[in-house]
């Protein structure tokens, strides 16, 4: 299981459109062949950065959703809001504490 993770910091005038973006593709996304789960997440703090996190079978997966054509509709429409370049990598969960 791969546990993906991207951060994004949007211009503060853009939120609006970001959600908006994410509610209409949230479905297509989770859909995906291998994605397992999605949430979006806000900053406590800066309630203008998102992080999403999502789980995906492995990095075939992830990069066939990354090579897709959802995908760039998707990024291209939200890119375009960014006020700062996004972070994302992938991990793999180590230990769970009950």
């Amino acid at each position: 299981m791969l546990i993906r993770f991207v951060r994004m910091t949007f211009k503060e005038n853009e939120v609006g459109s970001f959600i908006s973006i994410f509610e209409s593709s949230k479905h297509k996304i989770r859909g995906f062949p291998g994605c397992n789960h999605l949430e979006l997440h806000q900053d406590y703090h800066n309630p203008n950065v998102f992080s999403t996190y999502s789980y995906w079978d492995d990095d075939i997966a992830l990069n066939n959703y990354r090579n897709s054509k959802l995908f760039k509709e998707v990024w291209a429409k939200t890119k375009i809001l960014f006020a700062d370049k996004p972070i994302a990598f992938s991990q793999k969960k180590h230990t769970t504490v009950e």
